[in-house]
């Protein structure tokens, strides 16, 4: 099974376009079982083309790209969590070429105005893969620090909704980094959750965002903040980083994170 996460940053990008059309290109190329998208935002003021999904959202735009290459087979999930640069809906999405059985959008940060732009949804679908039911989520937290929406509190709140499944996966921007000791990452870790990077056989330096960002705008360091958790110690073949300018080129403010897993059912 191969997955993919990408905070795709979108409508900031120069050349957003060509880095659609390119995205939707490695999608076809690597046939991607669950894909995981943060900041999938449109217009508020766009006419709306199906349920909550207005013709320039970043989905629609890339869905309409894959049509072009001959893919048709990717359903999706997509809501909204906050308005961004005040004239944003910004959202998530799960991409997903098996079968959508159940679909789910939930907050999990102590405020529910979409006006605020620290509130925080997480969108989820759960697949029948091999005959097993198994629950995608794409999560975009915020930060260990922050004293208005502590980071322990949206994990909790995610954690409760989730732990109904079986067996989950957690895939998105947690915008903690691995390297930091008794914060974030570590929380968690703790929580029972398992890090495909670290299951994996083969890996790399894991890197997904290098210097300056939006959300680290004095960060100077490299930085692993992009994951794919999940709730059981599984096969991990593979754990790359992907869109870094080394593995295909630079097309968000992240790279993407992909993983290779030996779900035989």
């Amino acid at each position: 099974m191969k997955l993919l996460t990408l905070n795709c940053h979108s409508w900031q990008e120069e050349n957003q376009l060509d880095k659609i059309k390119y995205l939707a290109k490695t999608i076809k190329e690597i046939s991607y079982d669950v894909i995981a998208l943060q900041e999938v935002s449109q217009l508020i003021g766009e006419e709306k083309c199906e349920g909550k999904v207005k013709k320039d959202n970043f989905i629609a735009v890339l869905l309409h790209h894959l049509k072009e290459i001959g893919v048709t087979n990717y359903e999706y999930v997509w809501d909204f969590s906050h308005i961004g640069y005040e004239k944003y809906e910004e959202g998530l999405a799960l991409l997903t070429k098996h079968q959508i059985e159940e679909e789910v959008s939930f907050f999990i940060s102590q405020s529910e105005d979409t006006n605020y732009w620290k509130t925080r949804k997480i969108v989820g679908a759960k697949i029948r893969y091999h005959n097993e039911l198994i629950s995608f989520y794409s999560c975009h937290l915020g930060w260990w620090q922050d004293e208005e929406e502590p980071f322990q509190s949206q994990v909790d709140s995610l954690l409760s909704q989730v732990q109904k499944d079986r067996k989950f996966y957690l895939m998105g921007d947690f915008n903690n980094p691995a390297n930091v000791k008794n914060e974030g990452y570590d929380y968690l870790l703790n929580k029972g959750l398992y890090d495909t990077y670290q299951l994996a056989n083969i890996k790399d330096n894991g890197i997904t965002v290098k210097g300056k960002i939006a959300g680290w705008d004095v960060n100077k360091q490299d930085l692993r903040i992009d994951y794919i958790f999940t709730n059981m110690p599984i096969a991990v073949n593979k754990s790359t980083v992907i869109f870094n300018g080394e593995n295909k080129p630079v097309i968000s403010d992240h790279f993407g994170v992909e993983v290779v897993i030996n779900e035989e059912g």
